[in-house]
């Protein structure tokens, strides 16, 4: 998993209540198993017309949004089923960082797992992130995750908090498998270890 240290670019505002994991990625792209591929998927249903063609009034189809890696969206943030494809999806199309003031506990950890910040703010400091993701390609926002600070494009700093191990996970690009390995010498040593003791196990 790739490690989050600082984020910087384009943020994207949408202020939307309660985005469910199916707007995220709906139910026709969870065929697949494989993490590559989903982005164009990525709410598909405002995305795209009825005839495929783009929906030029949806906000990531914006020049100014094409390629932003951070969403300021609104509250209950990935909502509904569990489905991990919803963070697969953002992480696919290139979102590194979700910002809400708050978010459905299942897609909040699998977040993680898949090398994406999601961060809890107020309603007072969304509003004023909603309004710096305005300004199209002049909304570059840098998130500090050592610091664990939200820097606008004016100068101002908003502080996140965010659980220590968590943190750490994505300081050091750790996901599950990640966590294993880092103990592979111990699961090494209690194999051999149990080898010599219980020869028949």
């Amino acid at each position: 998993m790739e490690k989050f240290d600082k984020l910087t670019g384009v943020a994207a505002p949408l202020p939307i209540v309660n985005i469910d994991t199916d707007m995220i990625i709906p139910k026709d792209y969870l065929k697949t198993i494989k993490r590559t591929g989903l982005g164009t998927g990525l709410f598909s249903e405002m995305r795209y017309l009825e005839d495929g063609s783009e929906n030029p009034d949806f906000v990531l189809n914006k020049p100014a949004y094409r390629n932003s890696k951070i969403l300021v969206a609104g509250d209950n943030f990935g909502c509904g089923s569990s489905r991990e494809h919803a963070p697969w999806a953002l992480a696919d199309f290139g979102i590194r960082c979700i910002i809400s003031t708050s978010f459905a506990d299942i897609f909040y950890n699998n977040s993680f797992k898949n090398g994406i910040l999601p961060i809890v703010v107020s309603k007072d400091e969304l509003e004023k992130l909603l309004d710096d993701a305005e300004r199209g390609s002049n909304a570059t926002l840098t998130i500090d995750l050592e610091a664990q600070e939200i820097r606008g494009p004016d100068g101002g700093v908003i502080r996140f908090e965010l659980d220590s191990f968590k943190k750490h996970c994505l300081l050091n690009g750790l996901d599950d498998i990640g966590l294993t390995m880092e103990r592979a010498s111990a699961i090494s040593g209690y194999e051999s270890k149990l080898a010599d003791t219980r020869p028949w196990a």
